[in-house]
């Protein structure tokens, strides 16, 4: 998409995006290489701003930039399965995932279709918790 045919995005995309990059900085910046004890809960916190900062990316590159679910996928290094659960965690697509928690390209569809419009929902009232692996069954 040209520069010309950007869509616009609501200021609070851009400030979680920035927010979640700053933050994620300060940890680095904090962290001494030479305490691993300390340091990890600092990388740790680290690597969840850099998620959300991914997440927030992949959302501004599905609405501004009119990329699809499997490119801002592919560019994050995630599988398209991956992508629709992380992006009802933004919040620019927040208000427009499924029951399931997921943003499919129909969501992505109305958020653009809104933000045209000037009537961009805003997220849900949710904690903002990491994902996490559950296992399908038990391995015993």
């Amino acid at each position: 998409m040209s520069d010309d045919a950007r869509r616009p995005l609501p200021a609070a995309t851009e400030q979680a995006l920035r927010t979640a990059v700053d933050a994620a900085r300060e940890a680095l910046e904090r962290t001494d290489a030479s305490r691993p004890l300390d340091a990890l809960p600092l990388l740790r916190a680290a690597q969840e701003h850099l998620t959300s900062a991914v997440d927030e990316a992949m959302a501004a590159v599905l609405v501004a930039e009119g990329g699809t679910i499997r490119t801002a996928g592919a560019l994050a290094g995630l599988s398209e399965n991956a992508v629709g659960p992380r992006l009802a965690r933004t919040t620019l697509l927040g208000a427009y995932g499924s029951e399931a928690g997921r943003v499919t390209a129909a969501g992505v569809e109305r958020a653009r279709y809104d933000i045209e419009e000037g009537r961009h929902r805003p997220p849900p009232d949710a904690p903002d918790r990491p994902l996490r692996f559950r296992a399908r069954r038990s391995s015993t």
